[in-house]
This record gives C-alpha cells, sequence and structure tokens, in this order.
C-alpha cells in the first residue's frame, strides 16, 4: 500500500524560453516575470542581473568578470494524498547550479532560494483577516501556521527530499517594513555586514514554525540586508559559490519587486528601517504589477481552502501531528 501524503517532486529549467506551469502559483517571483508582453525581456534582464552579479561577488580567479552563469531550476513538491496519483502543489523552490565556464563543469548550489504555497497564502490572505475581522486589535490564531510549518518539515525530512538534495534549504527573502535593523561588526566575506532586528515579524514567526531561523545580512555592493531563512549552520554549511548563488539569484528578484528598498540609490546606514515609500531608488527594466501580486494572493488562498484544507483537514492533522515541534 502507498504511505499517504508521499511527496513527489518535479522540476522545469528557468531559463528565457520559460512558461509557467498551469499549478504554478501566479504570484511567484519566476511566474510572474514570464506573463504578458514583455516576457521574453523580463527573462532575459533577470537572467542576466543574476549572472553579473553572481560574478562581481565571485571575483577570484575572474578578471573578465564572466567566469560563472547560474542555471536555475523550479523544483515543484505536490503532496500525494492516497497514492491515487490526486496531488496538491504544495511547495515551490529554487534550486541553483554554479557552471563554471573556464572548465565546463558544474556544481550544484543551493535549494531553497524563493519559496512558494499555496498554504501560506492561505493562512496570510484568508485565516489571518477572517480572524481579525471586526477585532480591535490584532492577533493571530492560536494555531497559526502549524499546519504550513508541519508540511514543510514533513517534506525535508522525506526520503524525496534526501535522494536529490545534499543540503538543507536557504530561503532568502526581503526583510520586514515593519522594523527597524541595526548594523552589528559581524562579517562575513560573502553575505557581508550582518544586521540583527528590533524585534520578531511576523515572517520569522511563520517560519519558525517550518523549523527555520533567520539571519540578516547586507552583502558587499548591497543596499539592504536579506534575510536569510536556514536550518543549521548559514556562515558554515555551505560553499562561498553556493550562497554567491542565492544572493544573485534572490537580490535580483527583489531589485524587481521591491525597488525602493533593494535598488536604492543609497546603502542602508547603522540603523535602518525599510519602507516602499523611499523614492530614491532606480527602477530596473523589469515590468511587474505588484497590486496585481497582492490580488491574486487571496484567489490562491481560496483554492488551497477548497482543494486541500476543506476535504483533508482531519487526515493532514493526523499525519502532521508526527512533525510537530
Amino acid at each position: 500500500m502507498t504511505e499517504p501524503f508521499a511527496f513527489q517532486i518535479k522540476r522545469l529549467r528557468f531559463d528565457k524560453d520559460y512558461t509557467p506551469e498551469s499549478s504554478t502559483r501566479l504570484t511567484t517571483n519566476f511566474a510572474n516575470l514570464a506573463r504578458g508582453a514583455h516576457r521574453q525581456q523580463n527573462l532575459e534582464n533577470a537572467l542576466r542581473m543574476i549572472d553579473n552579479r553572481f560574478n562581481d561577488l565571485a571575483s577570484w580567479d575572474n578578471p573578465q568578470a564572466d567566469r560563472y552563469a547560474v542555471e536555475l531550476d523550479i523544483v515543484s513538491v505536490d503532496l500525494d494524498f492516497d497514492g491515487s496519483g490526486k496531488a496538491f502543489p504544495a511547495i515551490e523552490v529554487l534550486q541553483t547550479t554554479i557552471l563554471d565556464r573556464r572548465n565546463g563543469r558544474r556544481a550544484p548550489g543551493l535549494v531553497g532560494n524563493n519559496f512558494s504555497s499555496y498554504v501560506r497564502d492561505y493562512d496570510f490572505s484568508v485565516v489571518l483577516p477572517e480572524h481579525n475581522k471586526d477585532r480591535e486589535s490584532f492577533s493571530l490564531p492560536d494555531d497559526f501556521g502549524e499546519l504550513h510549518g508541519r508540511i514543510f518539515k514533513a517534506f525535508v525530512a522525506s526520503e524525496a527530499y534526501k535522494a536529490q538534495f545534499r543540503k538543507p534549504p536557504v530561503i532568502c527573502l526581503s526583510i520586514s517594513e515593519t522594523k527597524s535593523y541595526e548594523r552589528t561588526a559581524n562579517s562575513h566575506p560573502v553575505l557581508g555586514v550582518e544586521y540583527v532586528p528590533s524585534g520578531a515579524s511576523l515572517t520569522e514567526t511563520y517560519f519558525a514554525k517550518m523549523g527555520l531561523k533567520v539571519r540578516y545580512f547586507m552583502p558587499p555592493g548591497s543596499v539592504a540586508p536579506l534575510a536569510f531563512y536556514h536550518a543549521g549552520d548559514l556562515l558554515n554549511d555551505y560553499t562561498n559559490l553556493e550562497l554567491i548563488g542565492t544572493i544573485s539569484t534572490m537580490e535580483a528578484f527583489q531589485k524587481i519587486y521591491r525597488p525602493e528598498i533593494y535598488n536604492a540609490n543609497a546603502g542602508a546606514g547603522q540603523t535602518y528601517r525599510p519602507s516602499l515609500n523611499h523614492q530614491d531608488f532606480s527602477p530596473t527594466r523589469v515590468v511587474y504589477d505588484r497590486e496585481e501580486r497582492a490580488r491574486l494572493a487571496t484567489e490562491q488562498g481560496r483554492f488551497a481552502e477548497e482543494a486541500l484544507i476543506k476535504p483533508y483537514r482531519a487526515r493532514l492533522a493526523e499525519w502532521s501531528a508526527q512533525f510537530a515541534a
């Protein structure tokens, strides 16, 4: 008998010819770029940004700044309910591969990077608004993010994950607009200078239920810190090239989606408070509709509610209990 709730992994190359699959969240970084009249230009510009930034950071033995290229695979993780082939698109992440053009060798980079989840849309765009409707002050449901966190931990612990990935995932996201960040004396040659937040953000709390902790670093040449969510030792478990692959990929996406923060014309100081109302920034040559992204998140959350949460709530709770903290 097939074990219930098994994970299935599929891969799709993210390149200039990429077309999103029907199960992909349209608000996902890479899917959003590949839509509309400017899709080809968007993809080419984004990929060029990633390669240029990688070579900028990997400058040793790279005098022409063209030694490396980053290849990206979209890793789609489906949750098979009972072995019947009926599956729910649970998670999408990216995996980098680093091509050394000098010797033609390819080395695996990190898995994670971007993070996409319909269940997270359900939590933030359905559960949270409904919970706080008509309340005088904001609060979180007692079990907020529990199911999502358990699904993620189940995936990382699964044989499907272990068969394809050598190391735990690292997810790289934007920092929170609701917090301020203080520069520390700690510095890493690739990750850059470390910042510490004024308090835990909602995203930090949510990702903690996935078994992930976070550190904030502003890489050399960057203008704002990035949030690196990880399970192990971020500074020692990964090689410099692996970290550069993640930085170059996710910094490019953040420059496109949050240019007010990540493509600002002046860098973060000793104390930094990010804001999307900041006006001194340079837009990228990539077309992106931020308002559409916010609207679609609710639609995607309702999809998760109807396709996964309502019909399988009891079975999911029983199965996922083994992955509770």
